[in-house]
């Protein structure tokens, strides 16, 4: 997602007067939806004059366009008031609240994913846990906004949630205590032999620049020339398009990063490399990408553009899917319309949506206990109602290759704990990098 600013347009990688004003407002309206607006005004005159109860016309009008966007694609909407103000908080990545990224899915409030180190992660919240109740008050069938506007609050206070979890026979409550969700959108560790890890935890303001930081952080702290990278973007639901192409553009010294294509002018744009930052900051290191079910958007782009250009290495699980960029478009000064606008491609034509970013070595999280029960409940975007369709119609099949068994992949989570081994995916990263030389699989030049 990408966010310029609220005075225009601007593209995110997470309406209309319904009632005109003058006779001229009417005439500018394409005479073939005509009739079309005379029934939904004709609905509008019937629902003030006959509901049982009386109704006030801003309650009418919401439903409307909420019912309008909501027939198109799940990441359309309109966003007023304290929605838009939260939204903008989100960009910021500085909040009170537990720190979920969240969606409505048949009802239901599903987690894409907690972010990392926040109060819901603390917790134990997982990509996939269905919300129920908070406070014992049942919010399934709600409002997906009147339940998120729930769960932020004031630092400190606590707030029960009842979960039901994909493969647990029974909801389960789980007490989380606020936070100022003060994210960092980037963290960087070295791990033995000098291999840095490097992990985005969303893309908001500064991420290209700030990973920049970390690698000079990690180059300080190296004795002698780092032997690797890992650049964890997992469980990153994503964020502006600008960060995700900065971030590329890091590693990558020349082509395409991104293609973004859409209906309307403007909307087709093409990113390359050498736009943001000169050469490739880790030129002869190999970099091995971690990704899965809750990579998403910004996070897509970034790990398509070092596949495709060979420059990284991708691990872990087939990611969420979102190949859709959003526009937020200012309607007056208090709200906004978030629309989908275009596709984005990756620079081989590749387009992420409903598909994913298919990992070069497929990875399972065996560290995960519940693991073998979660596995078929994970939640893509092609798993979304009203979800956009690959233009290549992508056949079912295609997307559950990823879920066949690997011989190497067969300790459970108990014995890796033995071995002290607490996050399998990025263990084996880093023990492939231990075993790469420049001339083998994960610097692929």
């Amino acid at each position: 997602m990408k966010i310029a600013g609220l005075m225009r347009s601007a593209a995110l990688v997470t309406a209309v007067a319904l009632i005109p004003a003058t006779t001229a407002g009417m005439a500018q309206v394409d005479g073939r939806v005509g009739p079309e607006f005379a029934k939904l005004f004709a609905t509008y005159q019937r629902v003030k004059a006959n509901y049982v109860e009386p109704v006030d016309d801003e309650k009418l009008i919401r439903g409307a366009i909420d019912g309008m966007l909501a027939s198109l694609d799940p990441h359309s909407a309109y966003i007023d008031g304290s929605d838009l103000q939260r939204l903008e908080t989100m960009i910021d990545g500085n909040y009170s609240g537990l720190g979920l990224s969240v969606i409505m899915d048949d009802g239901a409030v599903k987690i894409i994913s907690p972010f990392r180190g926040s109060p819901a992660e603390k917790a134990g919240l997982k990509a996939g846990d269905l919300i129920t109740h908070l406070d014992g008050d049942l919010i399934y069938g709600g409002d997906l906004d009147d339940a998120v506007a729930r769960m932020r609050g004031k630092a400190g206070t606590s707030i029960k949630l009842t979960v039901f979890r994909p493969g647990r026979e029974e909801p389960f409550d789980v007490s989380v205590t606020r936070g100022v969700i003060e994210l960092e959108p980037v963290t960087s560790k070295l791990e033995n032999g000098n291999i840095g890890v490097i992990s985005v935890n969303e893309f908001s303001a500064d991420v290209g620049s700030d990973v920049f930081a970390a690698w000079n952080d990690l180059k300080k702290q190296a004795s002698g020339r780092l032997n690797g990278l890992v650049l964890d973007l997992r469980s990153n639901p994503g964020g502006s398009l600008d960060e995700a192409v900065a971030l590329s553009d890091l590693f990558l010294d020349k082509g395409r990063i991104v293609s973004q294509r859409g209906r309307a002018r403007g909307e087709t744009l093409l990113y390359d490399a050498e736009t943001v930052f000169r050469g490739d900051i880790a030129q002869g290191v190999p970099v091995i990408v971690l990704i899965d079910a809750g990579s998403a958007s910004a996070s897509e782009i970034v790990a398509g553009a070092l596949q495709d250009h060979r420059r990284a290495l991708v691990m872990g699980e087939r990611s969420f899917g979102k190949g859709s960029v959003q526009s937020l478009i200012p309607l007056g000064r208090d709200a906004a319309l978030k629309l989908t606008t275009a596709r984005y491609y990756t620079p081989s034509g590749h387009s992420v949506q409903e598909g994913g970013i298919k990992p070069d070595i497929a990875v399972p999280q065996l560290s995960d206990p519940d693991l073998a029960k979660r596995q078929k409940f994970i939640m893509r975007e092609s798993d979304l109602r009203g979800h956009l369709v690959n233009e290549l119609g992508l056949k079912d099949e295609a997307l559950e290759t990823d879920k066949a068994e690997d011989p190497r992949f067969k300790l459970t989570a108990a014995e890796l704990e033995k071995q002290g081994v607490e996050d399998f995916q990025l263990h084996y990263a880093l023990e492939t990098l231990r075993r790469t030389t420049p001339s083998a699989v994960a610097l692929r030049k």
